[in-house]
């Protein structure tokens, strides 16, 4: 699809679009955006909006702090419920470029466009369908946010039990609206816990529309007066939230993981892609949980995929391979969380599979067995790894994995490693609820 200035003109005039926003993410992954008149069209089309770098996460210090935002046309959508009286908003994705016209290296989407124009010289593109997962909480009498659930229904519950049937419903319908093809919407398996399911894409509209998927989901819940939150574990003792990611790679138009004559139908390229990814997950693992509390959530016995081996069939592995084949063949990495910067997870993830069919890197055999029910001793006899604890560590195996830093690129590394250390570093020396109770009466 190729979007023309005069197209997104016409649209704007035959839509009454009053105001146009300009969307971008920082290293952290949260959405920004710049609001314009309409009048600013044309300044907007052309790249001639400024942006002031020293003031994003990661950007760029203030002595060279000038930048511009480079839209991507493709991107052009309105935003269905932000009509007021008539005038509607509308909203571009852009890339962030230097005040040279180039593009910004600690831009995350500029980044994921340079991997995957090295994979694209390479013969391949990426297709990548996500699995977001959510909560929706109740709002105090102040309209904040409490850990609350919405509801207490369950896996696959229907209504009145599953009383957010309704925000599911104008979610969906509200993405429709936006182009996005859904394929499922349901709840999930925790109080107040939700899924809402999109068709694949090639991995820069994934990430387009991973962002884009939060930003309407909140934007939606809102309106119901309800807090939605893609935070990994709000609460103790229940199931935290994923973002599985089904992978594919493409040649030629045809799906390279499909090999009708080999074992289990996988090609050498699916299996070397395994591979690579269980040899440098535990070091993007950073990237695609890369919060304090995303290491909450993997930890055993809530059904979050913690230990390093794949299989056909068996959930409880890191990277499954659903039993759909031919141009649905994929591997699904199952350790991801929504808190990450799909842009940035999305990178890592192809570098690490680049990796694997560059250097032929075999996986090991599938195990077909419940790793959740294997006793430490049998996890060592089988040479089953685990994912990193904690935070500090999985940014310490970033740090020393030269195949996942260079799919970042030193300034994002750079700004990504600093943040997360002063975020540690504030968790480490935090005096939690937790040990007040415990030790503040016996001590």
């Amino acid at each position: 699809m190729t979007t023309t200035k005069e197209k997104i003109a016409k649209l704007c005039e035959e839509n009454n679009v009053g105001i146009i926003r300009l969307q971008f993410c920082d290293i952290n992954g949260t959405i920004k955006n710049l609001s314009l008149p309409i009048s600013q069209l044309d300044k907007v089309l052309n790249n001639e909006i400024m942006l002031d770098g020293s003031s994003i996460k990661g950007f760029r210090s203030i002595e060279t702090s000038d930048m511009y935002f480079f839209p991507d046309l493709d991107t052009f959508t309105i935003l269905p419920w932000c009509e007021r009286d008539g005038e509607n908003v509308a909203r571009i994705i852009c890339d962030i470029h230097n005040a040279d016209g180039t593009p910004f290296e600690g831009c995350p989407r500029c980044n994921l466009k340079r991997m995957l124009e090295r994979a694209r010289k390479l013969g391949y593109s990426m297709n990548v369908g996500p699995e977001a997962e959510f909560f929706i909480f109740k709002l105090d009498e102040k309209g904040d946010p409490t850990t609350i659930p919405h509801d207490s229904a369950g896996y696959y519950d229907a209504a009145p039990v599953d009383m957010a049937e309704d925000i599911r419903r104008d979610i969906v319908q509200t993405l429709e609206a936006m182009d996005f093809e859904i394929e499922a919407s349901h709840h999930e398996v925790a109080k107040g816990q939700h899924e809402i399911d999109f068709k694949y894409a090639d991995a820069l509209t994934t990430a387009d529309n991973i962002i884009t998927f939060k930003y309407v989901v909140k934007s939606i819940a809102n309106e119901y007066g309800v807090h939605a939150t893609f935070m990994p574990k709000p609460i103790f003792g229940i199931n935290g939230s994923g973002m599985h990611c089904n992978l594919s790679l493409f040649k030629d138009g045809k799906n390279i993981f499909f090999a009708p004559e080999a074992d289990f139908q996988l090609s050498k390229e699916a299996l070397y892609s395994i591979g690579g990814v269980l040899k440098h997950v535990k070091s993007f693992t950073a990237i695609t949980n890369p919060i304090v509390n995303s290491y909450k959530r993997l930890v055993p016995g809530y059904e979050a995929p913690v230990y390093l081996a794949w299989s056909l069939a068996n959930r409880s592995a890191l990277i499954r391979v659903p039993a759909k084949r031919g141009i649905a063949t994929r591997i699904e990495l199952r350790s991801p969380d929504p808190s990450c910067n799909p842009y940035l997870a999305l990178a890592a993830i192809l570098g690490a599979i680049l990796d694997g069919i560059e250097n032929k890197i075999e996986p090991p055999t599938q195990v077909e067995e419940n790793i959740y029910e294997m006793t430490p001793r049998e996890l060592k006899k089988a040479k089953i790894d685990s994912l990193p604890g904690t935070l500090i560590e999985a940014v310490d195996l970033l740090e020393k994995n030269e195949v996942v830093k260079d799919s970042l690129g030193e300034h994002i590394l750079n700004e990504f490693v600093t943040s997360k250390h002063i975020e540690w570093d504030k968790y480490r020396t935090y005096v939690t609820a937790w040990e007040l109770d415990r030790y503040l009466s016996n001590y």
